[in-house]
């Protein structure tokens, strides 16, 4: 389907006249961790970018702290500029390399060449997506800007189960961790909003997203 025909609400930005001749549109996914995004886009099958490739090594100068550690909830311990040069590359070329990230080491461990030549959209996936709506759209590569809400404590649940399953922290870190996110979460969806987002439910969002193919 194309977005044209497909009503007002098949996509939150408007292409502009002339600018036909970027081949892939950016669609910035960004949720509260446990929130459902890196299952909606397995759901989807769309190319993705996961943008928490491109954190900071934990050794960056001047990184935030929080709880005796370095905050990754905090977008300063990300490389918005980075994220935004390789998304930009990607709609207008259909390919870039990303960076490949280690969590339990919290270092980067080498790049990734993503391809994505014959599609219509893709995905990029992060906490830190809506940090970078103002100027993904400003590089006219912007489809649509979707942050994942559903109750506080499912994404809770779902978010210390997996960071305990990938061993990400230590356990009393994660949970102090998910405590925190958990009682700021309803403040990060309305940070989000702010920053051009729609707060949609994952099952809303794949309903949004594959209006755009």
């Amino acid at each position: 389907m194309d977005p044209a025909d497909a009503g007002p609400e098949a996509a939150l930005f408007d292409v502009p006249p002339g600018s036909r001749e970027v081949p892939t549109r950016v669609v910035l996914l960004t949720g509260a961790s446990g929130s459902g995004k890196t299952s909606l886009t397995r759901r989807l099958g769309l190319p993705v970018v996961a943008l928490d490739d491109f954190y900071l090594d934990h050794d960056h100068p001047g990184l935030p702290q929080r709880f005796g550690i370095v905050d990754w909830d905090d977008p300063r311990s990300w490389d918005a500029d980075g994220a935004v040069a390789a998304l930009v590359e990607l709609a207008r070329t259909g390919h870039t390399d990303v960076p490949v990230y280690d969590i339990p080491t919290s270092r980067r461990t080498g790049t990734t060449h993503v391809d994505v030549t014959g599609s219509r959209v893709v995905l990029a996936e992060g906490i830190f997506a809506a940090e970078i709506v103002a100027r993904c759209r400003e590089e006219d590569v912007l489809a649509d800007a979707i942050c994942l809400r559903r109750p506080r404590l499912v994404s809770f649940w779902f978010r210390l189960l997996r960071d305990l399953a990938e061993m990400r922290k230590p356990p009393l870190t994660l949970v102090r961790r998910g405590w925190a996110l958990l009682r700021a979460e309803p403040g990060l969806v309305r940070h989000w909003v702010s920053l051009g987002c729609r707060a949609l439910t994952p099952a809303q969002a794949e309903k949004e997203i594959r209006a755009l193919l």
